[in-house]
């Protein structure tokens, strides 16, 4: 029963994309049939045999041997400060995204990322038949961050009409930068983060080439690669890396402060004429059915719903705080609605980022930037439906 409803909202996500179709007759039904396979094969293979366990087991090891070393620096810095309740987030998640930032500069002044994403990307095109600045783009996008993916082919932009530019900016949008993957795993079980990334990938890519479809021509489907390192030497990149990933943790800082903070207030406000009653509960029944069609058992849907919806309207950070928090979901949820969430929380897909796409498209050319404030919201809802339709998979295998 568990898979059928699976299969159902599956069929609830590309009816809703279809219906939202500005093309219907260029959908690339192929490619999206071979992306919905690679997903069902990479899922099963991490979740339900020893190899892909023993895959998961591997990496995440590396990325807690990794998470250890910038610990090392992080207790350097500020070892000395005591630590009253709940007061180490910003040393054991935010501080680490700052290490993490430093080696993806640091392996992207080397070439090996970019050698990696390029060979990726191509093979993705042809694989699914998408376009190669497409391909490029989404694999892009779960190594660098929203900004960063769409600089890297800034060059390309003339040539995007805009179903392409919303292809891309879905890609961006659906993934997450791997300089904060360690800051995920510091709060959400790192399984669930690690299959998150692929499935995040193909799913930006589906739902988006189902709302959005793109044709291009053999003598078009060229991509000319921008180079995202502006360092001249390798210490330069580590200076470089390091003082992005510190903007970064400021940023998310700032953001946590301010949502959580008039979350806090708007849940007071609304208990003055409800008592009891939270935003976050609002929300859960708002997206009951959806959270329903995606597995999660009948009495954990509402939970599970609030910290979705807390995601959409506030970030991914702020909801998985509230998901860890003492007391919150992830301390009395089953497995299956843990990995569900887990896999959801993990992208960009919330209000705020349509305008951070919105403002690196304007800076790279301000007449797509007009457009894409303008297709601002549909962006939204397909990244969201993105998010659905990963959950929803991981959901399926979860039952087994």
């Amino acid at each position: 029963m568990d898979i059928l409803i699976g299969l159902l909202s599956i069929l609830v996500v590309f009816g809703i994309g279809f219906l939202m179709s500005n093309d219907r007759p260029n959908i690339n039904y192929r490619g999206l049939g071979v992306m919905i396979g690679l997903q069902f094969l990479l899922t099963f293979v991490l979740f339900n045999t020893d190899i892909g366990q023993t895959i998961i087991l591997k990496i995440s090891d590396m990325f807690n041997f990794l998470i250890a070393r910038g610990s090392y620096g992080v207790n350097f810095v500020v070892g000395g400060i005591q630590l009253g309740e709940n007061g180490t987030f910003i040393f054991n998640v935010l501080l680490i995204i700052i290490f993490f930032s430093t080696l993806l500069s640091i392996l992207t002044y080397l070439k090996i990322l970019p050698f990696i994403i390029k060979y990726l990307g191509a093979f993705l095109s042809k694989l699914t038949g998408m376009p190669k600045v497409e391909s490029f783009n989404a694999v892009n996008s779960i190594f660098f961050g929203q900004s960063e993916a769409l600089i890297a082919i800034k060059s390309q932009f003339k040539q995007l009409d805009n179903n392409r530019l919303f292809v891309v900016s879905a890609s961006a949008m659906g993934s997450v930068a791997a300089s904060i993957v360690g800051g995920y795993m510091g709060l959400i079980p790192p399984e669930y983060v690690l299959v998150a990334l692929p499935l995040n990938m193909f799913s930006a890519l589906i739902v988006s080439s189902l709302i959005a479809p793109v044709k291009v021509s053999k003598e078009e489907d060229e991509v000319e690669i921008q180079d995202v390192s502006n360092a001249n030497s390798l210490f330069e990149a580590m200076g470089n890396g390091a003082l992005d990933g510190g903007k970064i943790a400021l940023i998310v800082a700032a953001m946590l402060i301010a949502f959580l903070a008039t979350l806090d207030l708007v849940n007071n406000l609304i208990s003055l004429v409800a008592s009891g009653l939270t935003l976050q509960q609002m929300l859960g029944y708002i997206f009951y059915p959806f959270v329903w069609l995606m597995g999660v058992p009948a009495d954990e849907v509402v939970d599970a719903g609030s910290i979705m919806g807390a995601k959409l309207i506030t970030n991914e950070f702020a909801a998985m705080q509230l998901f860890t928090a003492e007391n919150g979901l992830m301390s009395y949820a089953s497995e299956k609605t843990i990995g569900i969430v887990s896999v959801f929380l993990t992208s960009f897909a919330n209000f705020s980022s349509i305008g951070i796409i919105a403002g690196t498209v304007q800076g790279i050319d301000p007449e797509k930037g007009s457009t894409v404030s303008k297709f601002g919201l549909k962006l939204l809802v397909a990244t969201t439906l993105a998010s659905m339709l990963s959950a929803t998979i991981a959901g399926i295998f979860l039952t087994f």
